[in-house]
């Protein structure tokens, strides 16, 4: 193929039409300066071209020259390989190690998290059945009596009178307890403490909270 005077707009023009299929490298060192902008098929394939400049015994249209040119710089352009691989490398492991920063950064938040978590505490809703002697007995002075009972992990709730027959009533009494703190053993030996008042104490409901 003629493709005239590569420095001039015309052989340019001839070369870019050329190359809008093809890839030709014998005509690389004929083009003096890259093409201008406007012949970008020419301008795309000589940057493209230019890439393997390190690489010319691989391209047809080299010579022999060339070639012992190339095993002549051998172990330099081996090294200056190794130095890009290295490099690479080097990325890899700062990636890595930034990819280990941030999940060392991210499990030592969640323990903080869960450190500062208040620890769940076990709780049981205790419906108490207290049962009075017989129908003389004062029932406000019976209930002044199971509400003073204090101790960690005690709430005493609503309460209310339940008749039981022959005017009696019975006292039931909502309490809220923490299990590792109050257990229903502790409750009935405070309770029927107040012999005066108290004939016996049933739980008449036991809920995990």
């Amino acid at each position: 193929m003629g493709l005239g005077d590569l420095k001039s707009p015309t052989g340019l023009q001839v070369l870019n039409d050329h190359l809008e299929d093809k890839t030709d490298v014998a005509v690389l060192e004929a083009v003096s300066i890259p093409p201008p902008a406007n012949l970008w098929h020419t301008l795309r394939w000589h940057n493209h071209i230019k890439s393997y400049e390190k690489e010319k015994a691989r391209l047809p249209g080299y010579g022999a020259a060339d070639v012992e040119d190339t095993a002549g710089s051998g172990a330099t352009d081996s090294k200056d390989d190794d130095d890009a691989i290295d490099l690479f490398r080097s990325d890899d492991e700062a990636e890595s190690e930034e990819a280990k920063r941030l999940r060392e950064e991210g499990l030592a938040q969640r323990k903080s998290k869960k450190a500062k978590r208040p620890a769940l505490v076990a709780k049981s809703s205790i419906l108490l059945d207290v049962k009075p002697w017989d129908d003389e007995t004062d029932m406000a002075k019976l209930e002044e009596c199971l509400r003073s009972i204090q101790a960690d992990g005690l709430v005493s709730g609503l309460s209310k009178l339940v008749p039981v027959g022959y005017g009696i009533k019975k006292l039931q009494i909502q309490c809220v307890v923490e299990d590792d703190e109050v257990g229903r053993d502790m409750l009935e030996e405070q309770i029927a403490a107040f012999e005066d008042y108290v004939q016996s104490m049933n739980v008449a409901a036991f809920n995990k909270i």
